[in-house]
Formats: structure tokens, C-alpha cells, sequence
């Protein structure tokens, strides 16, 4: 069952910090039941919630015209709001270029957006690789983190050492929460991958019991929050749940951090592992859990429904760009144009070469369309050092907009600010 295992802290710290940051005692670190032996009965509310918000997750994929679009879409919001909660803030359309930049020369990149465009390419991994792997391993997860840390190798591998949450940097007497000792890691790591390899759940809970069972080890010495919030996606994924769309769950229970920490807290309980109190505990986290889902699950809809309406409105501002030009042909479906239109909301920002590489068409072509794009209102360009860039701006101010809504309690800026701080408008100079 789970427990506190109790340890004690000897301070090597004899001067340079306040007495409070150089003291000596006994602390508890927690140990969580293994997931594997955990029975679950969940309320009959709660199992019908779960129930609700996988038909919404299956809706959502199923409706979406647009999925290839909107799941890269997701992904970059997914990614920022993932790396915003570990304070690393780049706006939108910087990292739209560090994205550009993983194929072509960008001068001027950031260091953060080029992180934050790592972490799109890992939470990528993580729904793609990892999902489709017969079996994953501790190794798997490992390598997730280094991949999501890939400049601080210091902090790549299981830990070592104690950890914690809360309290002083110094020690863990007055820590929130104290994970498990070092020498515990492993089995516990073992037995929550071997679980996300089954399916003794439905994927929503299998996704949040993952989630907080990773968190609750805290098998990294940082980084921990990044690796656990690609495990669910990771999770959902693998069961099929979300095989084209990547729900904005990082933006959600950042939101919600009371809520998040609340079902955490309650999720670490010390009760027999198959008695009432147990399995409330565990059924509180869920609920936590299944709310964000749902609630992202309708934010993703919703900006689905942002996108139709945006490919209306460009397809009318470039049919009357051409109508002004007595073009009276509407843009062929295999022409250049039509190709860059169709893929905007996954790469909103372009360049010449971009075009070259990912549709095979000509120098030529591709300076075509893009000026037939700039002409219709549907492209903004401008010279950074001498290249010239192609940016959709409603594509990337849709993305900004998404994470403000999201950052407001109701999800509606109109009625509840942001909490917490947000990007402003995109700057279309």
C-alpha cells in the first residue's frame, strides 16, 4: 500500500545561507501503490463523466475537416503553453520561424523559440513513436526527457538524489510534497511504464493515472512536469483516443492549478490500497483530470470551428483578389496556391524555399503563389536580413487567442481575465 517512508536530512551547509536553509532533520517522502496492483471503482458520476468526455475526444477527431491542419495547430499551442507553465515565453511567431528554422537558414531565432520548436518536435515523438512502439520502456521515457532538456545533460538519466516540491532549494523539511527516495525510482518507473503498456483502463483515466503517477515519482531532477504532460498525450494517442488532434491540456490544468494540485495532493494518499477511502482519492485526481479534458476537448472544437471559418474567409478575400485582376478561373486544387492554402494552419509561416521543399514545385511557382497569396490578404511579407518571409497572420493570431481564452478561468476572456500572463496581439510589422 502507499506510505510515507521517513528519512533524515544532515545539512553539509555551514555558512553563506540563513540558519532556515542550513538545518538538519527527518522529513517523509511518499511511496505510491504500484499501478499494476491498484484496483479502481470509480462514483458512478465520475465513471459517466469519463464516459462524456471520450465521446467528446472521439467527436472532435471525427468531425474535423481539417485534422492534419488543426493537429499541428494544437501541437504549437500545446508546445508553447507546455513551456510557458516552465517559464520559457516566446510569442507565436517566433516560434513559428524557430520552426522554419529546423529545415532552412533563419537569422535572429531566439534561444526560447528554438526550445519551444524542440518541444513540438518531441511532444510529436512522444504522440508518434512512443504511441506506436509495441512496448514502452523506462529507456523510451529517458530519452523523452534528454530529448526535452537537449542542453542541460546534467539533468538527463533517473535521479540520484532526493528531490522536492515546495520549501527551500537547500533542503526538503518544509517542502509541499517529497517524492520517493532515489532507490525507489526504478521499480516505480518500471511498473508505470508497464502499465501504460496495457489497457486495464479507459484511455482518459489510463492518461491520468499515468500523469500523476509520473508526477508523484518525479524520476528527474528537472524537466519533470514537461515528460508528464507528453505522457498523456503519449497515452491517448496509443489507445487510438486522439490520433490526428492533440488536445491544449497543458494550457488547461495551468488554468486550473488549484483544481490540478488539489487532485494531486488528494491522489497521494496513505490509505489501504483497496479500501473506500483509496479509491476516493484516486477517483478525486480523476475528476480533476477528466474536467480538463473535457474542457480542451471543447476548446479544441472550437478553434476547429475558427479554422473552417478562416479558410472562408480566404478563399472569398482571394477569389475577389483574383476577380479585381479579371481572373474569372478559380484556383486549380493541385496548383501551387491551392497547396499552400491548404496547409497554412500547420506552417503559417513561410518562405520560397519553404514552398520548394515541401510541395516539389518550381522557384518560379512558388514565388508565384505566394504573391498571389500576398495579394489576396491571405499572406503578409516582409525581409528579415536580407530573406524574405510569407506569414498568415490570422492563423497565428488565432493560436495567440487560443491561449489567452485559455488562460481565463471560464475560458472567455470576455467574462474572466487571464490569470496569468499571456501574449499580446501579434505584431504584424
Amino acid at each position: 500500500m502507499a506510505t510515507w517512508d521517513e528519512d533524515y536530512w544532515t545539512s553539509t551547509i555551514e555558512s553563506g545561507l540563513p540558519r532556515r536553509d542550513r538545518r538538519s532533520g527527518a522529513y517523509l517522502a511518499y511511496v505510491p501503490d504500484q499501478l499494476q496492483e491498484t484496483p479502481l471503482l470509480l462514483p458512478p458520476g465520475v465513471d459517466a463523466t469519463v464516459a462524456t468526455a471520450e465521446q467528446a475526444v472521439r467527436t472532435l477527431a471525427g468531425d474535423a475537416r481539417d485534422l492534419a491542419g488543426i493537429a499541428r495547430f494544437l501541437l504549437r499551442s500545446e508546445a508553447i503553453a507546455s513551456s510557458r507553465i516552465e517559464g520559457i515565453a516566446p510569442g507565436v511567431q517566433g516560434v513559428a520561424l524557430a520552426e522554419l528554422g529546423t529545415h532552412e537558414s533563419v537569422p535572429d531565432v531566439s534561444a526560447q523559440a528554438r526550445l519551444v520548436a524542440n518541444n513540438m518536435t518531441v511532444l510529436q515523438d512522444a504522440r508518434t513513436t512512443l504511441a506506436s512502439t509495441p512496448a514502452v520502456t523506462l529507456g523510451h521515457v529517458i530519452d523523452l526527457h534528454a530529448a526535452l532538456l537537449p542542453d542541460e545533460p546534467h539533468h538527463h538519466g533517473v535521479r540520484s538524489v532526493q528531490n522536492w516540491i515546495g520549501g527551500s532549494n537547500h533542503h526538503p523539511l518544509d517542502a509541499d510534497f517529497v517524492p520517493p527516495a532515489p532507490q525507489r525510482v526504478a521499480s516505480s518507473m518500471n511498473d508505470l511504464v508497464a502499465y501504460l503498456n496495457g489497457a486495464s483502463h479507459s484511455p482518459i483515466v489510463q492518461a491520468a493515472l499515468v500523469h500523476a503517477q509520473f508526477e508523484t515519482i518525479h524520476p528527474f531532477t528537472d524537466g519533470n512536469g514537461r515528460v508528464g504532460r507528453a505522457l498523456i498525450h503519449t497515452v491517448l494517442t496509443r489507445r487510438g483516443l486522439t490520433p490526428e488532434a492533440v488536445l491544449p491540456v497543458s494550457l488547461v490544468l495551468s488554468t486550473l492549478r488549484e483544481d490540478y494540485v488539489r487532485g494531486l495532493t488528494s491522489y497521494r494518499h496513505s490509505d489501504a490500497v483497496d479500501s473506500a477511502p483509496a479509491h476516493a482519492a484516486r477517483a478525486a485526481w480523476i475528476e480533476v483530470f477528466v474536467s480538463a479534458v473535457s474542457t480542451a476537448a471543447e476548446q479544441a472544437a472550437r478553434l476547429a470551428v475558427d479554422l473552417v471559418s478562416l479558410r472562408t474567409e480566404w478563399e472569398e478575400r482571394l477569389a475577389a483578389s483574383r476577380a479585381r485582376q479579371g481572373k474569372v478561373r478559380g484556383v486549380r486544387s493541385d496548383s501551387a496556391t491551392a497547396l499552400i492554402l491548404r496547409d497554412l494552419p500547420a506552417t503559417p509561416v513561410l518562405t520560397s524555399t519553404t514552398v520548394q521543399r515541401i510541395y516539389g514545385v518550381s522557384h518560379v511557382a512558388a514565388d508565384r503563389a505566394l504573391a498571389e497569396l500576398v495579394d489576396g490578404n491571405v499572406l503578409a511579407v516582409h525581409g528579415r536580413r536580407g530573406v524574405r518571409y510569407y506569414q498568415a497572420f490570422d492563423v497565428l493570431d488565432l493560436i495567440t487567442g487560443a491561449e489567452r481564452r485559455l488562460a481565463s478561468t471560464r475560458f472567455d476572456t470576455r467574462t474572466s481575465p487571464p490569470i496569468r500572463p499571456v501574449p499580446a496581439r501579434t505584431d504584424r510589422t
